[in-house]
């Protein structure tokens, strides 16, 4: 019984909480449950035939981290990799992607009064990974569903990525 309680307990405190990196000038947040851990650039071997966002893999201590360009996949302009550029890895359903962004920002509490849906109607290409937006002050930030930024596809061409790849 204890360990349940210690799971709700971990839940509880992670909830609402969100990491925010930038891209261009939006702020997105990205539920801190789902982060492993934030790591500078590294040296990314390229896969061949996979799509433009998916920039390579990366060897993190033993294991195979697929990476995806965040500001490609929402359709921006690439642009050079700078001293600010870091990879954020997450755990999405047992797969650790890193997600490359142009700067980490900080670790946010917003409570769920601050929180709004998205307007429906098409905001751009980004729009369909935004599960809602998170007000504080006279800040936003757009709060990403991680699980959808992957799309079955995709998720299933990092696994065998991740399977078939030693470095």
């Amino acid at each position: 019984m204890a360990e349940y309680n210690d799971i709700t307990e971990e839940k509880d405190t992670q909830h609402g909480r969100y990491l925010t990196f930038t891209i261009e000038d939006n702020v997105y947040g990205i539920p801190i449950r789902f982060v492993s851990e934030i790591i500078g650039m590294q040296n990314i071997t390229r896969v061949p035939r996979t799509p433009e966002d998916i920039k390579g893999i990366i060897n993190l201590r033993g294991k195979i981290v697929p990476l995806i360009d965040i500001r490609i996949k929402f359709g921006k302009e690439e642009i050079p990799y700078t001293e600010r550029t870091c990879i954020i890895v997450i755990d999405i359903n047992d797969l650790n992607v890193g997600f490359i962004v142009d700067m980490v920002d900080d670790v946010l509490t917003i409570d769920d009064e601050h929180i709004t849906p998205v307007p429906t109607g098409r905001l751009g290409q980004e729009n369909k990974y935004i599960e809602a937006i998170g007000k504080m002050g006279d800040k936003v930030q757009l709060l990403l569903n991680s699980e959808k930024l992957l799309k079955n596809d995709e998720f299933e061409l990092l696994e065998e990525i991740t399977a078939d790849q030693t470095l």
